[in-house]
Order: C-alpha cells, then sequence, then structure tokens
C-alpha cells in the first residue's frame, strides 16, 4: 500500500474485515479498490477510494477523499455502466473535442 498517499488508520471501518485490496497510482491520484467482509463474515462489498494529494499553501500535504460502496448485487450494473460510458468516451472524444453523439444514443433513464 502507499501509505504516503493514503492512512488507513484514519478512515478504517473497524465493523468490516479487508479481504483484498489494489491500489492503482494515477497522477496525482491513487484509487483504492478494497474488497471488505461484513461483520461476522456473512456478506462482503467493495469500496472505490479516491485519494488525491494537495499541497497548502504553507507547504503541508493533505489528501482529499472521496469514497463509494458498492455492494455485491450492484456489481454487474455498476460494472455494465462503467463499461459503457468508458466505450463512448473512447468511440467520441478525438483530440479532446467531443464528437457530438447521435440522438438515439443518448442517456437513457434506468
Amino acid at each position: 500500500m502507499y501509505r504516503d498517499d493514503y492512512d488507513r488508520s484514519s478512515t478504517q471501518d473497524h465493523s468490516s474485515e479487508d479481504i483484498f485490496s489494489r491500489p492503482v497510482k494515477a497522477g496525482k491520484r491513487t484509487y483504492f479498490f478494497d474488497v471488505k467482509a461484513t461483520k461476522g463474515k456473512k456478506d462482503f462489498y467493495l469500496t472505490i477510494t479516491e485519494s488525491k494529494r494537495r499541497q497548502e499553501r504553507d507547504g503541508s500535504l493533505t489528501y482529499d477523499k472521496h469514497k463509494i460502496f458498492l455492494y455485491k448485487e450492484d456489481f454487474e450494473k455498476f460494472s455494465d455502466g462503467l463499461a459503457d460510458v468508458i466505450s463512448f468516451v473512447k468511440k467520441n472524444f478525438f483530440d479532446g473535442e467531443v464528437i457530438e453523439q447521435h440522438p438515439s444514443e443518448k442517456s437513457r433513464e434506468f
């Protein structure tokens, strides 16, 4: 784990147990994909944490953190939605410009 990017002691949920963790460094951000077991180890869920290093005016470093809790019953829908959005971006962005989307491809209500 990248201790300088993420201090577990300040954000650890004491009602769960870490099963697996995968950090992904991306520039000034680090993403953490953590599989956790619920209390009693009867179920599991995923947390996705974005940690962004920021330098304060006094020179000290702080970390902005944002966390999503994803429950196993939502894995497939989340994965499908993420894959759709990534595919759209890869297909429709060229040289930093958005190619106009056809009306039939616009976002749909779920």
